[in-house]
């Protein structure tokens, strides 16, 4: 296990359609770590050999003090105790803080964006701003970032734009990846009316895009291929029409505290209590590699209509962090 994800909050600045529900109630601030806590556990990782850690939310950028956080881990990176320090934001704070994530060390960050038409973006967002995304899109590759694009496949909403975001992403000299939408949480809609398996989409594409196979990796879970035609990298995240357990290196602390080995299960352990608990770093240590000793082999994801009412977990992407 070499790769940690820490979502720092439950809180976004969107309200995306197949993530939550509009009127969504959030954590009060006693149940949620503090800077400090998040960055002693994530130390905890890091002593342990996790080599990546990706700041997840919510959106990780509205979290008041960001930048204190980032900097605090960014030393690691100084060090050689971190090889990488990356961030998956939906873009809306990027033209405030791309420079400052540049100079804390981070060199490529993920940044969610479904859809390039304006009028779909605000259906889908709710809240969102796509001239507002675009101007941080600049703003991050002006201050040296590399940027994956990540965009949900939803039926019916941008299905048919798909060829358009993969000839503008290899314009813009960024990479892309394509994910199916994950039962977790309760949100506005059925989500088996929306699902749209990406071995369908992966075949349209290669009637108009040249998909050579390559090797190429990150540490998370999609399977890449290159754009012939643009020369970038496409990957695919298949959570239910291909099982990428057998893969995983990663575990996922909540802004709670709970630490989940599976994104599509239930079982964690709760570092926060431990953390708030007299046992100093020895007993965060142990209740680490307890935990970790249970990371189970699969998940449990599932959309079908027997099962639109009962998310494979109860709580949402926002919590867990993507």
């Amino acid at each position: 296990m070499s790769y940690l994800r820490v979502s720092v909050t439950d809180r976004c600045d969107f309200r995306c359609t197949y993530c939550m529900a509009e009127n969504m109630t959030f954590l009060p601030k006693k149940d949620v770590l503090s800077l400090e806590e998040l960055e002693a556990i994530t130390a905890a990782f890091i002593r342990k050999g996790v080599k990546k850690v990706r700041l997840t939310g919510g959106e990780p950028l509205v979290r008041k003090g960001i930048m204190e956080l980032i900097n605090s881990l960014g030393r690691y990176i100084d060090s050689g105790e971190l090889q990488e320090l990356t961030l998956t934001s939906n873009g809306s704070q990027l033209e405030k803080y791309a420079k400052d994530l540049y100079a804390a060390g981070m060199r490529r960050i993920n940044v969610s964006m479904d859809t390039l038409d304006p009028h779909m973006f605000k259906l889908i967002t709710r809240w969102g701003d796509l001239d507002k995304v675009m101007r941080g899109l600049d703003a991050a590759q002006e201050a040296g970032l590399k940027i994956k694009l990540n965009a949900v496949a939803v039926k019916g909403v941008n299905d048919h734009e798909l060829d358009r975001m993969v000839e503008w992403a290899g314009a813009r000299e960024m990479d892309l990846t394509f994910i199916e939408t994950m039962p977790m949480g309760t949100i506005d809609e059925l989500r088996s009316e929306k699902f749209l398996s990406l071995e369908t989409i992966k075949q349209q594409l290669s009637e108009n895009w040249t998909l050579e196979s390559t090797d190429y990796k990150t540490g998370g879970p999609a399977d890449y291929v290159t754009v012939k035609e643009t020369g970038q990298k496409l990957g695919f995240i298949t959570p239910l029409s291909h099982n990428f357990c057998e893969s995983c290196n990663r575990v996922r602390l909540t802004c709670t505290g709970m630490l989940y080995m599976c994104l599509g299960q239930n079982d964690n352990a709760d570092l926060k209590e431990v953390i708030r608990s007299e046992g100093g770093l020895e007993k965060l240590d142990a209740a680490i590699d307890e935990a970790i000793g249970r990371k189970p082999k699969g998940h449990d994801f599932v959309i079908d209509r027997k099962h639109d009412n009962k998310p494979a977990v109860a709580r949402h992407m926002s919590v867990t962090g993507g």
